[in-house]
């Protein structure tokens, strides 16, 4: 079969001349020596030593149990110390009657009160508007930490805040967007 290829494929299947034989740069492989390979015996009086000045690490799990218990804690010294003193009937932010007040929520953070004014001010005419802001945030937090994502809006008659009630269940995902 080979014998009707042309020669420029011949080349391809002739063998090759034999490697130069070159000794091997450091020992003879007769000569060569290799360290030998020992127990762990000379080593034990280390790990002795290394126990006496052990100290435990912290798994993750460990640091998960741990990080979740401090947050308990810190969750009820806030709730038996941090609102000893609250008294809502002496909040200022707090006006209005319930019976006139919508509740809004899962709003965007960057979410303004005009926007809030425009799309609610078509069933009646708003009182007060009041997106709930985070007391607490540092004051050069960004604006998403300041927003808490949800806000009350206040009509200045019952019967406006009720008629949009049935409206609001039919046009859900236009008030509350959500992927």
């Amino acid at each position: 079969m080979t014998d009707k290829l042309p020669p420029n494929l011949l080349a391809l299947f002739a063998p090759r001349p034999a490697l130069r034989y070159l000794p091997p740069p450091d020992h003879d492989p007769e000569d060569r020596r290799t360290n030998k390979i020992s127990g762990i015996a000379q080593y034990l009086d280390a790990f002795k030593s290394y126990d006496d000045n052990y100290v435990p690490t912290e798994s993750w799990l460990q640091k998960k149990d741990r990080l979740m218990l401090e947050r308990k804690e810190a969750g009820e010294k806030l709730l038996t110390e941090g609102y000893k003193d609250y008294r809502p009937g002496e909040d200022r932010e707090i006006r209005g009657d319930a019976f006139k007040t919508l509740f809004v929520s899962r709003l965007s953070y960057d979410t303004e009160s005009k926007d809030l004014e425009r799309e609610f001010g078509r069933f009646g005419p708003i009182e007060r508007i009041r997106i709930v802001t985070n007391t607490h945030a540092a004051e050069d937090a960004p604006a998403k930490k300041k927003n808490r994502g949800y806000a009350f809006v206040v009509y200045e008659r019952e019967k406006d805040m009720k008629e949009l009630l049935p409206y609001s269940r039919l046009q859900r995902d236009r008030w509350y967007p959500y992927p």
